[in-house]
């Protein structure tokens, strides 16, 4: 049985908006949303969604030094049942301590950040 299903994929940037405008005229869609959090609505696939990081760098490709710069969304029913599991798997908390918030920060056995997000 999955522990979860695929919510989003965010790529973090320096202008949302600017770059969800970008991958909508790319994939079509509708932008939803301004300000540090854009959503994109892809016709017939996942959603992407664009979050603003200060000091935004970049990535290198290809270099093994640098950063790809993106995280996982993953919904989930249960982020308690879904926090042990993924736990269980290797995964190690990144920033899953304040239990008020509906999502926890995590990173894969191999350190890529992901997010168990309560629907």
């Amino acid at each position: 049985m999955a522990l979860a299903t695929f919510g989003v994929v965010v790529l973090d940037c320096p202008d949302p908006g600017a770059l969800a405008g970008f991958y909508a005229e790319v994939l079509g869609g509708t932008v939803k949303g301004e300000g540090d959090w854009v959503d994109l609505e892809v016709p017939g696939g996942p959603s992407l969604a664009f979050q603003a990081a200060s000091g935004h760098v970049p990535p290198r490709w290809p270099a093994a030094d640098a950063s790809q710069q993106f995280h996982l969304d993953l919904t989930v029913d249960d982020l308690d049942a879904a926090e042990r599991g993924v736990l269980a798997l290797g995964a190690k908390p990144l920033d899953a301590g304040d239990r008020s918030r509906s999502w926890r920060v995590y990173a894969d056995p191999a350190g890529h950040p992901f997010c168990l997000c309560a629907c």
